[in-house]
């Protein structure tokens, strides 16, 4: 049993990978009891951390398991995520064999060019990576991966100045939208049915968003097909979106739509 969170597709193509029987995090329940003989957590990291909706989808869930693992998904700097859930996970009392992470396309808008993350995509080999991956699962490996000093420095700079390297960071802490949604909207409804959290409705044809529950996962930003979603402030490439070659916009509407 595998439970993911995916916004481009990404997450989602790796829990397919691992296991026949997967299940969106999206859709669950808080607080259920779930019995597997090997339970595994899929997800991307975001700021260096697991979402803090997945975190609190941890915390209430019991897991009946003989073996529990995780697989973090990111782009350019892991930034110590590892040994931080590791720790959080032990805090709830709750057991985690084997963390892992695994090196795919930075699709965190708007400070990566996706054009030039899948020109640089072959170097990470991602494939290879993964079957590694899954012979540790299959064997029951106890494993956490440690983080690099230049991970550790990298993410001790990321706090001291999170505005520089986060735009988005600056808009929250100034109560400021990060994204609208411009006149190209056709109101084809396929933002508010990627969002995982109900943040964007379809009021008279036209996409409204109410970032009050939003986790920045930018689902709604890849998905639209008239690129109707922008940031407020500048972005590397505004035309340039993302989602994973092995996953359909339908699968991503499947995993998260909320109606």
């Amino acid at each position: 049993m595998v439970f993911y969170f995916t916004a481009t597709g990404n997450c989602l193509y790796v829990a397919r990978e691992l296991d026949k029987e997967i299940v969106s995090i999206s859709h669950e329940p808080l607080g259920k009891t779930y019995a597997s003989e090997t339970i595994g957590v899929v997800c991307p990291i975001f700021g260096h951390e697991v979402p803090p909706h997945i975190k609190e989808f941890l915390q209430a869930a019991t897991f009946d398991t003989k073996y529990f693992y995780m697989v973090l998904t990111y782009g350019f700097c892991q930034g110590g995520a590892t040994v931080r859930i590791k720790e959080f996970m032990d805090r709830q009392g709750k057991r985690l064999d084997y963390v892992n992470v695994l090196k795919m396309v930075d699709n965190a808008l708007p400070a990566f060019d996706i054009e030039e993350e899948l020109r640089i995509d072959p170097e990470k080999k991602v494939e290879e990576h993964l079957a590694a991956i899954k012979k540790d699962i299959a064997k029951q490996r106890q494993f956490i991966t440690q983080p690099t000093a230049w991970d550790l420095e990298y993410h001790e700079m990321f706090l001291r100045a999170p505005f520089k390297l986060d735009p988005e960071a600056d808009f929250r802490a100034k109560g400021k939208e990060m994204y609208r949604i411009t006149d190209a909207c056709v109101g084809c409804g396929v933002c508010s049915k990627v969002c995982p959290r109900e943040c964007i409705q379809l009021e008279n044809k036209k996409a409204r968003q109410n970032m009050a529950r939003c986790v920045a996962c930018l689902a709604c930003i890849h998905a639209c097909p008239k690129r109707a979603i922008q940031f407020t402030f500048p972005e590397k490439n505004p035309n340039a979106r993302y989602r994973n070659p092995h996953v359909s916009v339908k699968d991503i509407i499947e995993a998260n739509c909320q109606f």
